[in-house]
């Protein structure tokens, strides 16, 4: 895999790292080194403060479904359009700068990351290098998710953009593998692209708690058939709608400290 499993060390000077007020990176750090993500990193701003999450601490990861389906995604746009969106949230999060990105389709298809220094097309450029797409295996992306958290050493929360346009090729795994990792500090937020009615996604958004998990550790939203045609403020305000109510929950479940 592409990626350093170790945590970089938190405390950039220029961004005001650990749990202090404020974001992570600062606006003067983003226009010197991503001066293009400007206007993804306000927008993420104010929905932050929206939502009441100025301040708040996490390790952003970015999953991206390589099914057969999503080939005009790739083509158009859209899916370098949510990683850019990604990294532009990740910036008030996360002071490393950088956002693990886990391809997968019958299997993991690749593991690497964009950064604020290396973003443009980057995706679109990593998509082409990896051949065949395939099918569609929720479980493999989270599980993969999972490890790769577990193994980073980050004591703050994963927030997890998990894209998607349709259901997986074993539910009953994808259900487990959810239900399972809701004892982890971990939240996972199902993005559905396309015009797939999503019935499974919405099932995983509903599960009962406490009988399937321990807390709800999941939302789900559709973007549609044209994603890159939302406004990036309905966007993080959509992203955001059910992170705070998770955070609350899995601090009094005793999940985060």
């Amino acid at each position: 895999m592409a990626i350093d499993y170790v945590k970089r060390p938190s405390g950039d000077p220029d961004g005001g790292g650990g749990r202090g007020p404020g974001s992570a990176i600062s606006l003067e750090k983003i226009q010197a080194t991503a001066p293009g993500l400007v206007p993804l990193y306000t927008s993420a701003g104010v929905s932050l403060a929206k939502h009441r999450l100025s301040g708040q601490r996490a390790a952003v990861y970015l999953v991206l479904d390589r099914s057969g389906s999503m080939r005009d995604f790739y083509r158009n746009g859209s899916v370098q359009h949510l990683a850019e969106q990604a990294l532009g949230l990740s910036a008030h999060f996360d002071d490393d700068g950088t956002v693990p990105v886990v391809f997968f389709s019958t299997e993991i298809d690749g593991v690497h990351e964009i950064g604020l220094d290396d973003y443009e097309g980057r995706v679109s450029e990593l998509h082409a290098a990896m051949g065949r797409m395939g099918r569609t295996n929720y479980a493999a992306a989270m599980e993969t998710v999972i490890d790769h958290y577990r193994g980073s050493g980050a004591s703050d929360p994963a927030y997890v953009i998990f894209q998607t346009d349709g259901g997986p090729i074993s539910k009953r795994a994808a259900e487990r593998v959810l239900c399972q990792a809701s004892g982890l500090p971990i939240f996972w937020q199902f993005v559905g692209f396309g015009e797939d009615e999503f019935t499974f996604l919405r099932k995983l958004d509903e599960l009962a708690v406490p009988q399937k998990r321990v807390v709800d550790n999941a939302n789900f939203f559709p973007a549609g058939r044209d994603p890159h045609s939302i406004p990036d403020t309905t966007l993080y305000d959509r992203l955001m709608g059910e992170f705070p109510q998770w955070l609350s929950a899995a601090r009094h479940a005793g999940i985060l400290g």
